[in-house]
């Protein structure tokens, strides 16, 4: 049974380090750490803070630092996009596809809306040189208590 197990960690590793070469990143003790930790389940939203907090948990020696500068190259190399809910609170969505979300203020969660289930109509003539890249919608929510 452990031998199942390695092998099984073995591979989730093999396919991170593709994952990280294809986008054109060295698999980096710190990126695959972090790799690890947001790619291994199903889609996550989280925050700098609360991803270094896993790092720890699991054993992980990095800074808040690393973490930041892991997340942003992440986010440069198409890895991950970034959604960002007020001037202080940013999130890092493992989700690239097209999706809106749901924020739900009083608790600070983040949940995605499929990109089909919104829809804008009447955009604005994108300035001379420009083209709009895509449109991503917030949609804030607070319990009626």
């Amino acid at each position: 049974m452990r031998s199942t197990v390695s092998k099984a960690v073995s591979a989730h590793k093999g396919d991170l380090v593709a994952k990280l070469r294809a986008a054109g990143l060295r698999p980096t003790r710190q990126r695959i750490a972090l790799g690890k930790l947001l790619f291994a389940d199903c889609d996550r939203h989280v925050t700098a803070e609360c991803l270094h907090q896993d790092a720890t948990r699991v054993g992980a020696s990095l800074s808040l630092a690393t973490v930041y500068n892991t997340l942003h190259q992440f986010t440069n190399a198409g890895l991950l996009r970034q959604v960002i809910v007020d001037g202080e609170k940013t999130y890092f969505d493992t989700n690239t596809g097209d999706h809106h979300h749901f924020y739900f203020e009083d608790r600070g969660l983040l949940a995605d809306i499929p990109g089909d289930d919104v829809r804008i109509d009447g955009l604005p003539k994108p300035p001379a040189g420009t083209e709009i890249e895509r449109v991503e919608v917030v949609v804030r929510l607070k319990s009626r208590d």
